[in-house]
């Protein structure tokens, strides 16, 4: 047995109507309270009946009574307002406080189900069932996961800005940095931008050389020797502009190019970025301006230093291509990048029209293709937006792969476990 597979049945009701403590006292169960997830009774300001009296206050919930004396709740005050203990098997009878015992006092299907779930070695463990959900349970139980998922963008956003002293165009421009990584680079550019922040960046915003210069400095791709005219440029420009703000170098190691595809290769991504940041000064002031799409899209879709038409990587040649950057990889930064920003700015300013306008880019971009949606879709649940994508993965990364089962609607909806 599991207290959290205890606390899921106290939270859901789902104990026999008819109880009583390890005393005789009858217990009614008015309100089970708040699950509390910091320190403390693990559900605050419940209602409970016990016997003739009306008692409100906390409950604590354990496998074994004798996991009270465990934990050393008798010498913590905060637990001095716990009207209830509840217990899978009361084996100690020292503590006054009333205690519930409720082994045999649920349906134990219940129980076999969450056992098969939490064992199972599929991908998740419902994926045999999941498809079979109710459309309106699903679709609410995703809309609640969005949210979640938000709120915890938004607690990271926020605390950037605290770091940034509430500049939105620095915090913006480590966001987008960051999500320029797709994933493999993703903390070699967030570190980037620490060491090159936005600020340093807009000294220099009418000379787009200079800026690509401070990226490939700083990123460490100068620090070697070079024969085309372009680098050798850039490698002059980067020292007189490392001297002058005292720019830190990166070592080269930091930066991943194995199993990559050459227009997701570090170094483009740092040229698009340079002609980003030279094409837009003041990007978060654009973001919020901005009211559809495709006209956000177009704050990205810029052109790049016609060197890189014909290089992935410095001094080798490749076919010629213009280097934009990819609608799909646009759509990454908006989703991860841009959109939490905006979110959080709502939030901060009591904007819902903000609020609301995240949203609706969420709704409109295309669903994100990866292993793990491509999962879902072959498990028949079908995805029509970012919004829902952004959802699975949350509910896949938090939920499913940590097996948090009880947490999720869709263990409640199923009514059979196989």
């Amino acid at each position: 047995m599991k207290e959290d597979f205890l606390y899921y049945l106290w939270e859901n009701r789902l104990l026999s109507k008819e109880l009583s403590t390890v005393d005789g006292d009858a217990v009614t169960i008015i309100s089970v309270g708040n699950r509390n997830y910091d320190s403390g009774p693990d559900f605050l300001d419940a209602r409970i009946r016990i016997g003739d009296t009306l008692w409100i206050g906390h409950v604590e919930i354990h496998v074994f009574t004798s996991d009270w004396f465990r934990h050393g709740h008798q010498n913590d005050d905060a637990y001095n307002n716990v009207i209830l203990h509840v217990v899978y098997n009361n084996d100690d009878e020292r503590l006054s406080t009333p205690t519930l015992e409720v082994a045999g006092k649920f349906d134990m299907e219940i129980y076999e189900k969450y056992s098969i779930f939490v064992k199972s070695r599929r991908w998740i463990p419902c994926e045999k069932l999941i498809a079979g959900i109710q459309q309106f349970t699903w679709l609410s139980w995703l809309e609640r996961i969005l949210v979640e998922r938000l709120e915890s963008e938004v607690r990271d956003v926020y605390s950037k800005l605290v770091a940034n002293r509430f500049n939105w165009e620095e915090t913006v421009y480590q966001r987008v940095m960051r999500y320029l990584g797709l994933k493999v680079n993703n903390d070699a550019f967030e570190r980037l931008a620490n060491l090159l922040p936005l600020r340093i960046l807009r000294k220099h915003i009418d000379n787009p050389m200079q800026i690509e210069a401070m990226f490939f400095g700083c990123a460490g791709f100068l620090e070697q020797d070079f024969s085309d005219g372009y680098p050798v440029l850039l490698q002059r420009e980067y020292k007189v502009l490392k001297s002058k703000f005292d720019l830190v170098t990166m070592p080269m190691s930091y930066w991943k190019f194995l199993r990559l595809r050459p227009p997701n290769f570090p170094t483009i991504r740092l040229a698009q970025m340079a002609s980003v940041v030279s094409a837009c000064d003041s990007l978060f002031s654009k973001v919020r301006e901005t009211k559809d799409l495709e006209s956000m899209r177009n704050l990205f879709n810029v052109d790049v230093n016609e060197y890189w038409d014909t290089h992935f990587l410095f001094e080798k040649l490749s076919k010629e291509k213009k280097k934009a950057i990819g609608v799909a990889a646009i759509d990454v930064i908006i989703i991860n990048a841009i959109i939490p920003v905006l979110f959080c700015y709502g939030i901060c300013h009591d904007n819902q029209e903000l609020k609301n306008r995240s949203l609706g880019f969420l709704d409109d971009i295309e669903p994100e293709d990866n292993i793990i949606i491509r999962k879902f879709r072959k498990m028949g649940v079908n995805v029509q937006n970012a919004m829902q994508t952004q959802a699975l993965l949350h509910l896949y990364n938090c939920y499913c792969k940590k097996r948090k089962c009880l947490k999720c609607r869709v263990f409640s909806a199923l009514k059979t476990a196989v």
